[in-house]
């Protein structure tokens, strides 16, 4: 598409990337100053009318409402106001798959600080995407040029 991409993988905190390599989950209050940061970076796009794509695992409908508000999406449900810093326009990509597809294509990675025992965790704190948010689930049992084709066409 010659977009830019971002893996918010990059963005961790040393933080947490050394909880996440000791095998302790993240919480809300560890993800939230990293999302605000991918926000700002969405944004700093954005605003270059530069078309972006972030692999990121935003798992909770706070963290992708953070992703396309920032920082003013914490504690509020409602959507900004005329006059407030506009919403990015986001369309989410949930690659969807049962945790054992998942769990063997982790086992394969190599040099990342996130180990396999996490993944139960991320299940755990999954809140797939639902309406109104601008998104579509792709099966990840899908061969990669189905999923890419999928994406092409959602865009």
């Amino acid at each position: 598409l010659g977009w830019k991409f971002y893996d918010a993988d990059d963005y961790h905190s040393p933080e947490n990337k050394k909880k996440m390599a000791e095998g302790i989950p993240l919480n809300d209050e560890d993800r939230i100053p990293w999302l605000c940061a991918l926000h700002d970076i969405l944004r700093r796009e954005d605003s270059a009318r530069q078309d972006t794509i972030l692999a990121c695992s935003a798992l909770k409908k706070l963290y992708r409402r953070v992703l396309v508000s920032g920082a003013s999406a914490i504690g509020s449900n409602q959507p900004e106001q005329p006059g407030e810093n506009t919403a990015l326009q986001i369309l989410f990509v949930h690659l969807d798959g049962p945790i054992d597809v998942i769990a063997g294509r982790l086992e394969k990675r190599r040099g990342h600080f996130m180990p396999l025992q996490l993944l139960k965790s991320q299940f755990d704190t999954l809140e797939p995407p639902s309406a109104p948010e601008n998104f579509i689930t792709v099966s990840l049992e899908k061969s990669l040029p189905e999923i890419v084709l999928e994406i092409e066409s959602a865009i």
